[in-house]
Order: structure tokens, then sequence, then C-alpha cells
């Protein structure tokens, strides 16, 4: 794939997610981060290898949408 979306959801600590995301910088992808405010700080390394951090899915789609469309809508 050329783009990697990693979501790192609310109850548990997400190792999985984690090492996912170091195999995909690893291999140079373009990853794109989901998670809420709560994880900001613990994710800050995470999230400076990615192109893009999002909140929701919907934000996701609305990045996803820019690249491939070039519109913000």
């Amino acid at each position: 794939s050329d783009i990697v979306v990693v979501k790192f959801g609310d109850k548990y600590k997400q190792w999985n997610a984690a090492f996912d995301t170091g195999y995909a910088a690893a291999l140079n992808k373009s990853i794109i981060v989901i998670h809420n405010e709560e994880h900001q700080h613990a994710l800050k390394e995470v999230d400076a290898a990615a192109a893009a951090v999002a909140k929701d899915q919907t934000q996701v789609v609305r990045i996803l949408k820019y690249i491939l469309e070039g519109s913000l809508k």
C-alpha cells in the first residue's frame, strides 16, 4: 500500500498499532494516525512520523479526498 492508516483506540495500550506504524515508517510509507486528544502527548513521536494526524475517521476521509481531488469540501 502507499498509505497506511493506523487507529489508536481509547481503552487499551495499542502495542500492535504502534508496531505497525513503526514498520510502515521503516518501509517509507505515508502514515495517517487516528487518536483522541488524550493520547496526544504519549503518541508525539508517532505523530511526528505521520504525514497526517486525525481525531476520527471522518477527518481521514477528508484528508484522502484532499489528496485525490484537491478539495477540502
